[in-house]
């Protein structure tokens, strides 16, 4: 099988990794892929938005299967495209992509079908949605209806915070055409957890429940970013909440969806808030997550590749999908200056120090015209590491993060540490 796979941050990198490894797949394409994947698999100067260029490459390299890894591409239709050029892809289409591309439209599906998720109201008028706002104790939610590049979520603490985040969106447009809707949703407290699961329009397989940390800094400071480590699993969201959660938002979610006519295969990324026995939806994505494929992709004993044709031909149900039960943790290390402004090509150091067992997986790299890796992204490298305790992997992963080294390199130090305190 000769596997193609979209994107090159570090999701990407995990999924060459874990396809890499089938005995199904003879020949692996990431585009454009990073330093890291030019490891393992042959990298294509094709940016993930290209779709004429990856439509092109797909059939001149006689792919049997296509991985999308980033949500922007989805949105724009490239699963579609492929489909209708004959090429097995992995994915939804994208009127099914809207469940993230949208908002508005992931709550009007969980309305139909009564999943549990947060009161919302959306606006396109900034003095109908200041109005209304004024009106709510606060914190509230004001997000973007589109993507945003996970920046288009903002938790304003007070009235004017909001009223700020409105007029950021709806007339200073800082996100663009994401911001022309706005979604003001009801705050909602608990602790955040990740499912993610896979399906072929019909059947759902779970995947292993996972936590990431959105914010830069240590005990969740400074801004939010795409996240900056993760592990798996929550202690809080056993097999219990795992079955409850399958069965209360993904399974009637697939099924609506097949319903109205935009059947949905691929991976289906629900965020969840749990407060004590309750489940509630924060966020669809229709795509595996980043970073949580990270630590998820480690625990998974089964063939991948198999599993995601198994989606694309419809027969999910006839795969045996088994998880290793030892925990695994992932931490990022990044760019000073992310989320914000950052510098690139800053050469990066000590990458054949880290553990054979270790996983090091490259997210913002390239190789330099002198063949060194150097710095080309926000999230640079993600250190992963599974063990039979969350202390141990904890232990294992840190003792692998000093030993890798950039100028103006930050990460946070409590990836996991909830679980272990």
């Amino acid at each position: 099988m000769r596997v193609l796979v979209i994107g090159g941050g570090g999701r990407e990198h995990a999924l060459a990794w874990k396809l890499s490894l089938s005995p199904k797949v003879s020949e692996l394409f990431v585009a454009p892929g990073n330093a890291g994947t030019a490891t393992l698999a042959r990298n294509l100067p094709i940016a993930a938005t290209d779709l004429p260029g990856l439509i092109r490459a797909a059939k001149e390299l006689r792919v049997d299967l296509v991985v999308v890894g980033p949500e922007v591409p989805l949105a724009l239709g490239v699963v579609d495209l492929l489909q209708q050029s004959g090429i097995p892809t992995f994915g939804p289409r994208r009127d099914a992509a809207r469940l993230e591309s949208s908002k508005a439209f992931a709550h009007e599906v969980m309305r139909s079908c009564g999943v549990p998720a947060a009161n919302s109201r959306v606006f396109t008028s900034f003095p109908e949605a200041r109005e209304y706002v004024d009106g709510l104790v606060p914190p509230v939610v004001v997000k973007a209806d589109g993507l945003a590049a996970g920046k288009g979520a903002i938790v304003a603490q007070t009235t004017g915070e909001a009223q700020a985040a409105l007029e950021d969106m709806l007339v200073r447009r800082v996100f663009g055409e994401a911001g022309d809707r706005v979604v003001v949703e009801e705050y909602l407290e608990g602790r955040e957890v990740s499912l993610l699961a896979f399906t072929d329009g019909t059947n759902v397989a779970p995947m292993v429940p996972a936590c990431d940390y959105k914010r830069v800094g240590d005990d969740d400071a400074g801004p939010n970013t795409g996240g900056m480590g993760c592990y798996s699993p929550p202690a809080f969201f056993g097999e219990d909440m795992v079955r409850r959660t399958v069965d209360e938002v993904i399974r009637p979610v697939v099924r609506a969806m097949a319903s109205s006519g935009c059947e949905y295969r691929g991976v289906l990324y629900a965020g969840l808030m749990v407060d004590g026995d309750r489940i509630r939806v924060l966020e669809f994505n229709a795509r595996f997550g980043d970073p949580e494929t990270q630590v998820i992709l480690p625990r998974l004993e089964g063939d991948l590749a198999e599993i995601l044709m198994a989606c694309v031909e419809g027969t999910l149900d006839r795969v045996s999908i088994r998880w290793k039960s030892g925990p695994c943790v992932g931490v990022v290390m990044a760019s000073g200056g992310y989320p914000g402004s950052y510098a690139r090509g800053l050469p990066i150091t000590g990458l054949d120090r880290v553990d054979r067992d270790v996983l090091l997986l490259h997210a913002g790299t390239a190789t330099g015209a002198d063949g060194r890796v150097v710095t080309d992204g926000g999230r640079v490298l993600a250190v992963v590491a599974a063990a039979a305790t969350m202390a141990e992997a904890r232990e294992r992963v840190y003792n692998n993060v000093i030993r890798v080294s950039f100028p103006n390199m930050i990460y946070r130090t409590d990836i996991a540490l909830r679980e272990v305190a």
